[in-house]
Order: C-alpha cells, then structure tokens, then sequence
C-alpha cells in the first residue's frame, strides 16, 4: 500500500505549512507521498509550502483559482499511490486519526474507509445550520443510493486510486466532494466507517462553504443517481485491491 494525501490549498497561509509538517512527523505502516496543489492563493500560501523542503512532498500551483473541486482534480492525475486521502489545509481534522482510516485497509477489512464525525469522539461544529444540513444531505444520499452512511460530508475518505479514477467526475468547486461519495455508491462500493474528531471552522474563521453549496449538492446527488447503478454485491471489487499485512 501506498498513500497519496491531497491537499488542495487557497489562501491558507496560516496553518498549510504547519498542517503539512505534522503529517510528515507521522509514521504510517505504509509508505506514502503528500501532494500539495495551491489553487491561486492571493497571500502566500505559495511561499509557505515552499518552506518545506521534503522529498515525500509534490507541489503543484495553480496560476488562478479553479476551485477545491479543480485542485482535487489535479493531484487526482499526480497521484502515485494505491490509495489517496483528501486532507484540509487548515486545523479542523486531526492528522493522527489518518492512522486510524489506514488500519482497516491493511488489515483486509475494508475497500473504502470514511472518517466519521458523528459518533461523538470528539465534535465541534460551527452552527447548528452546518450539522443539520450535514444531516439532511447525507439522509439524502442513503435514501437515493439506498446505503447507510452516517456522514457524506467529512473530509476524511480514503479511496482506492483506481476507484477514484474510474469515476465519471466532473464537478470543480465543492460539489465534487458529494459527487465522489455519490458515484462510489452509484458504483456498489460502502465505506467503512470510523469514529474521528473534528473542530469546525466560523466563517470568521475562513469557512468558505456556504447555503448554496447545499443546493448545489442536491444538484449533484440527482444527477449522479440518474446515472445506471451497480448494486454492492456486483461491485467491481478489480477496483479496490486487497491489501494484506502481517499486522496484529
């Protein structure tokens, strides 16, 4: 196994350089590569990344912002793992609990592994607007796709690369976060979830999703389920490797 984590980046000077080094000072059970893509950040996140000097890290920029959808689309193409992760720029996710969605992959346990925020290890959410509507969007994926999953939106997902790539994914800005979940589902694929903690932003803060991003997610759900669907049994498990470890 080895892991891409993806980190799209726009204006995050304050925390990127941080983010990555605690990543760094990580010891996966696997090997791994950070990727860095900074979507046309106006501040110097640029130059923060570059302070960096680690031969695991790739750093891509783009010249002008193509959105957290357009940044995920790029390291997508860079990526050199079997397995990739989406990690934010900023403080909300604990890196540790990395470790934590890895474990069931190499254990054999699991094709798809999601980082959950609902199980009350450790939660804190910026309104009551954030957690419902998380609430109300994620009902709506398990009602279309008829699966069970406790929480669409979290940052944390490990996927198989091939899986990823095999999507029909199409989205740039934050749509292409449900658009991943609803085409592994639309693909016969069910994450397995584990307990992680999260301390959401404010829009104070620097939050950047807003009440349309809901609306835009509605969109993506529909669209994606009027696409043929592949019931889990039938998924195409050449997708998702097995990975097999001497682990404990």
């Amino acid at each position: 196994m080895k892991l891409t984590i993806l980190i799209p980046a726009f204006n995050e000077e304050a925390s990127v350089a941080k983010v990555i080094q605690n990543l760094l000072e990580l010891h996966f059970q696997c090997d791994f590569e950070i990727i860095v893509v900074d979507d046309g950040s106006t501040d110097d996140t640029f130059g923060q990344i570059e302070t960096i000097n680690d031969s695991r890290v790739r750093v891509l920029r783009h010249q002008q912002n193509q959105g957290k959808g357009g940044a995920i689309h790029s390291g997508i193409e860079l990526a050199s793992g079997t397995h990739i992760l989406i990690f934010d720029a900023d403080f909300e996710y604990d890196h540790s609990d990395i470790e934590r969605l890895i474990a069931p992959i190499l254990r054999g346990r699991a094709e798809v592994v999601f980082g959950s925020r609902k199980s009350q290890f450790g939660t804190v959410h910026p309104s009551l607007m954030h957690a419902v509507g998380n609430v109300v969007m994620t009902s709506m994926a398990n009602i279309m796709f008829n699966s069970a999953i406790s929480d669409m939106h979290t940052c944390l997902k490990l996927f198989p690369l091939p899986l990823v790539r095999s999507f029909k994914i199409s989205e740039t800005g934050f749509g292409l976060d449900t658009e991943l979940v609803a085409e592994m589902l639309r693909s016969g694929f069910r994450p397995y979830e584990v307990p992680i903690s999260y301390v959401g932003r404010s829009r104070e803060d620097g939050k950047k999703i807003r009440a349309a991003d809901a609306v835009r997610c509605l969109f993506v759900l529909l669209k994606v389920r009027c696409r043929p669907q592949t019931s889990y049994g039938a998924r195409n498990r050449a997708l998702s490797p097995i990975m097999s470890t001497n682990l404990a």
